[in-house]
C-alpha cells in the first residue's frame, strides 16, 4: 500500500461534506472525534437537531475559547453549546431514543469497515482496554449509519474486505465519509460517489484494501474505474 499524501479533504472540510448530506429536521448523534466538527458546520438555514448519548439533544458549534463550561460536556467529555430549545434528560432516556429508532441518522467514526458495512469501532489488538460505549446501540438503532474518518491510518487502509478487528456491529454502515472520497456500501459492493480534490480513483484504490467500482459519470479527466 502506498503511504499518505497530502490530498484530499482536511477534518474540517470533511465534516462540511458530510453536514451537506443531513436533511432539514433530521435528529442526529454525533460520534466521538471529527464526527463533532459537524456540529460547527451545519448549513445555514437547515434545521439538524443534534444528539448526544450522555443525555442531550440541540447540540450547538464548540464554544469560543474562554467560555467552555465543563459541566456542559458530550458523550467525549468535550465542552459543547447548547441551542435555544436544547434540553437535557437521562441517559436512559437517551438510549431510548436511540434504540427506539427515532435518529435519522448517527455519524460515528471507525478503526476499520469493510465492504459489506461491518463496523468495528472500539477495541484495538494493541491495546488491552476498549469500550463499546453507545456505538453498537446507535448502529441498530439509527435510521442511516455514516461513518467519518480518516481513510488510512499511518498509511494502513481502514476500510477492508473483511475486518480484523473486534466488531461493532455488523453489516451496519450505509456511507462512508474519508479525506479522500465518499462511498456507499451497496449489495454490489462499495461504490464511489465522490473523490475529494486531488484523489484520483487509482490513488483512492491503492489506499483501499477492498475493491471499488466507480460511476462513469463520476470520473475526472484521465482517471480510470474498476467495473
Amino acid at each position: 500500500m502506498s503511504n499518505e499524501q497530502k490530498v484530499g479533504w482536511s477534518k474540517i472540510e470533511l465534516a462540511t461534506r458530510v453536514a451537506q448530506d443531513l436533511e432539514d429536521g433530521w435528529f442526529v448523534n454525533l460520534g466521538i472525534g471529527i464526527p463533532t466538527l459537524v456540529a460547527d458546520v451545519i448549513p445555514e438555514g437547515r434545521e439538524i437537531i443534534l444528539h448526544s448519548e450522555n443525555g442531550l439533544l440541540g447540540l450547538g458549534p464548540k464554544p469560543e475559547p474562554g467560555e467552555e463550561d465543563m459541566d456542559l460536556v458530550n458523550a467525549g467529555k468535550e465542552p459543547i453549546t447548547l441551542k435555544p430549545g436544547g434540553c437535557f434528560f437521562s441517559q436512559s432516556d437517551s438510549f431510548a431514543m436511540i434504540r427506539g429508532g427515532h435518529l435519522d441518522a448517527a455519524i460515528l467514526g471507525a478503526f476499520q469497515v469493510s465492504m459489506y458495512g461491518d463496523l468495528a469501532s472500539w477495541k484495538l489488538p494493541n491495546k488491552p482496554l476498549g469500550r463499546v460505549g453507545g456505538a453498537m446501540d446507535l448502529t441498530v438503532g439509527a435510521k442511516r449509519v455514516f461513518l467519518c474518518m480518516q481513510h488510512t491510518s499511518k498509511g494502513v487502509p481502514k476500510i477492508v474486505e473483511e475486518c480484523t478487528y473486534p466488531l461493532t456491529a455488523p453489516r451496519c454502515v450505509d456511507r462512508i465519509y474519508t479525506d479522500l472520497a465518499v462511498i456507499d456500501v451497496t449489495d454490489d459492493g462499495l461504490v464511489v460517489q465522490e473523490l475529494a480534490p486531488g484523489v484520483t480513483f487509482e490513488y483512492l484504490q491503492e489506499n483501499t484494501a477492498a475493491p471499488l467500482k466507480i460511476l462513469e459519470t463520476r470520473l475526472s479527466k484521465g482517471d480510470s474505474a474498476q467495473q
